[in-house]
């Protein structure tokens, strides 16, 4: 008879650094990171403050943690593209509904105002948030690209370019609104509408004719 053994200690030590993130991102979402001190921080997520240094070293470090699990995670789901699927048409409709969704929820546009507000005088969480998130993309799209170019399927001289203008273009007159707070999150119709013309574009620049 065999048994599986689990490893309780990192498990519980997974679970607490888990609910100190949690805490933190409340506090850093409703208040800012400025106005979120590391003692709110550990009586929101139910932890003293030793437990909470002992996980984190400072609240640089924590918020780090929380952009690089949120954007790495949801990040990866919205770019998870399969180079043999050569329907580009069909994969960029989908991955730009997508990805305008994702930019668009609020949660995601909180953390993005967060960063612009401290990125000068914190530049390597500007960094890792930009790797973490629209770096990311771009490469992504970018590799799917290069595989459809070997394909046969279009032609494209520099995929990393062709992959930051679609992505910019699924962004156009939705994101940057939300964005200052000037409207609420677009519509199913409006994004379906946007990216509609930003596939076309795409595919009449760069599909093989």
């Amino acid at each position: 008879m065999s048994s599986k053994v689990t490893d309780a200690p990192a498990v519980e030590e997974s679970a607490k650094r888990r609910q100190i993130m949690e805490g933190a991102r409340q506090l850093f979402l409703t208040h800012g990171f400025d106005a979120a001190s590391m003692g709110e921080i550990a009586r929101v997520a139910g932890v003293s403050k030793g437990t909470l240094y002992v996980y984190f070293e400072n609240k640089e470090s924590l918020f780090e943690a929380i952009v690089e699990d949120e954007r790495a995670g949801q990040a990866q789901q919205v770019f998870a593209l399969d180079a043999s699927d050569h329907n580009v048409e069909a994969v960029l409709t989908r991955l730009g509904d997508a990805y305008v969704r994702f930019l668009c929820q609020p949660s995601a546009m909180s953390a993005l105002r967060t960063v612009i507000g401290i990125a000068e005088r914190m530049p390597e969480i500007g960094r890792k948030f930009y790797e973490f998130g629209p770096q990311y993309g771009i490469q992504r799209l970018s590799q799917y690209l290069e595989a459809q170019v070997k394909a046969g399927v279009v032609a494209i001289d520099d995929c990393e370019v062709a992959a930051a203008q679609f992505l910019d273009s699924c962004q156009s007159t939705m994101f940057k609104p939300v964005l200052f707070a000037a409207a609420p999150a677009p519509s199913d119709e409006r994004i379906a509408h946007v990216i509609g013309i930003a596939v076309r574009t795409f595919m009449a620049a760069y599909g093989k004719r």
